[in-house]
């Protein structure tokens, strides 16, 4: 079913795009902060009793801890979206990640509590997960479904490019601190200040959310009493297919992106020995590729569909998984540039028409529901075991395994996405 309103939209564009924008940008600097001090801060703090890699692994585990939680914000704040409206439920998921991320800047470490500061840590990472579990697809619904014809897939990579916005925040910030802090001062107090200086971000984009109104989809779903009682029974009863593919279509793109960003900052800086600061300034620009590939994306998307586009950026991340070894090396930051650049490039392909993907595998009355799970059980079998299984491959059997670790999600997704992509003809030809 297209996305497409079906009447004039009730907001304008550059309301629409901004506050799709600015809500997903917020929740991927909360997500991503904590990524980041996952690397760099909580296995000092928060497990301290274990050797380094040991705690490198048990800090990765409470990051993996968000993607379990995912799918349940998607079950609870898709119900909601699908009852009750894609505004409200975008302002509740807001709050939710914001508050949880605050919490976190605010923990006493293992030091002054023991073990219940990880515990209290694995908490607050769960309340991080539910909240962008609700967040994602009300964004892209609040994009797409007010998208004029045509424009279904750019105006759903906006809420796309909050993924590389809030990492730059996030890389930027404790860029900052590392260079005007020393790592005393930093491990003792800076490493809170983002954390609790989310709270400002959270303000803007709750007034932004505020002044926005209903979709035009959704209000003629409203008009038509097309609203389902549980939407979450409706989709797992009536839209299995799309669950499953839709989740396998997203898995490459996960894995590849906390490869790209969690993974390489814990490797790169410990087994590759560059420098905290160094690194992260790699990564910053490797992400101005992650956003160049999202608008180029959407674009090939809206002329040639949306699967198309995913299916050359999956072919693109098998090849790239071939080059894992030449490239990611020591003592080379040029090469490692390159590295980043090139993968985080070919996330930004993958990425920029996944939500619009997603979204036009549902109808309007499931789809809050139904591309939310998709997305986050992606985020599930992708990005929460992928820092963990690469630091484990890698140690065990070098970087070459993680790059074929890489290759083997991509052949996955490349066959759930030709499976969409015949469906779609299937269905075309039936209606046509």
């Amino acid at each position: 079913m297209s996305t497409t309103a079906s009447s004039a939209p009730l907001n304008s564009p550059r309301r629409v795009l901004a506050a799709s924008l600015i809500g997903t940008t917020i929740e991927f600097f909360d997500f991503y902060i904590y990524a980041t001090a996952a690397v760099l801060v909580f296995p000092k703090l928060f497990f301290p009793e274990s050797s380094s890699n040991a705690a490198l692994l048990q800090s990765l585990a409470t990051f993996a801890v968000a993607f379990i939680a995912r799918p349940v914000g998607s079950a609870v704040f898709g119900h909601y979206g699908d009852r009750i409206g894609r505004k409200a439920t975008l302002v509740a998921a807001l709050l939710t990640m914001g508050l949880s991320t605050v919490a976190i800047g605010l923990l006493p470490t293992y030091h002054d509590i023991g073990m219940l500061a990880p515990l209290l840590l694995a908490l607050c990472r769960f309340g991080q997960g539910l909240g962008l579990g609700g967040e994602w697809g009300g964004a892209v619904l609040l994009a797409t479904e007010n998208a004029p014809p045509g424009k279904r897939a750019w105006y759903g990579m906006f809420p796309q490019l909050g993924a590389p916005l809030g990492f730059l925040l996030s890389a930027g910030t404790f860029l900052l601190l590392g260079r005007v802090l020393d790592d005393a001062s930093f491990l003792a107090w800076g490493w809170r200040v983002p954390f609790i200086a989310s709270a400002l971000l959270v303000i803007v984009g709750l007034w932004v959310r505020l002044n926005i109104r209903e979709t035009p989809d959704f209000q003629k779903a409203l008009e038509r009493g097309e609203r389902v009682r549980l939407p979450m029974r409706e989709v797992l009863v009536t839209h299995g297919f799309a669950v499953v593919v839709g989740t396998l279509a997203a898995f490459a793109t996960f894995v590849l992106f906390y490869l790209m960003t969690v993974f390489t900052l814990g490797h790169g800086t410990s087994a590759l020995h560059y420098a905290r600061e160094d690194f992260l300034l790699l990564q910053m620009v490797g992400i101005l590729f992650f956003a160049a590939g999202i608008p180029l994306a959407a674009l090939y998307g809206d002329r040639h569909g949306t699967v198309k586009a995913m299916l050359w950026a999956t072919l693109g991340i098998f090849l790239f998984g071939l080059l894992f070894q030449p490239l990611f090396q020591a003592g080379h930051p040029l090469q490692v540039l390159l590295f980043l650049s090139l993968g985080l490039f070919l996330m930004g392909l993958t990425y920029g028409p996944c939500g619009t993907m997603l979204a036009s595998l549902y109808p309007v009355q499931v789809r809050y529901t139904g591309a939310s799970l998709s997305f986050n059980l992606a985020g599930i079998l992708g990005a929460a075991p992928a820092p963990y299984a690469a630091t484990w491959l890698a140690g065990r059997f070098g970087i070459a395994a993680v790059g074929g670790y890489l290759c083997a999600t991509a052949v996955v997704t490349g066959l759930a996405l030709l499976a969409i992509g015949r469906r779609q003809q299937r269905l075309a030809r039936e209606q046509g």
